[in-house]
């Protein structure tokens, strides 16, 4: 994972807030300024970014994505 903040973590830190979330992973692909990813999570559950990717991934997979 990157260290730092992301291309996006503007827009990340808007949908953590207004989701009243813990954390928040977004992915954007072709946005204006580029592809790009941003996490914010809590220090305690970096482990669980992975997961939920997998997790994320294999439901895309099922859908035909």
């Amino acid at each position: 994972m990157a260290i730092g903040p992301g291309k996006y973590d503007d827009l990340a830190t808007y949908v953590r807030e207004h989701a009243c979330a813990e954390a928040v992973v977004i992915a954007v692909f072709n946005g204006y300024r580029g592809s790009g990813f941003s996490v914010q999570r809590p220090l305690g559950a970096v482990l669980s970014v992975p997961r939920l990717l997998r997790t994320l991934a294999d439901l895309i997979e099922l859908d035909g994505g």
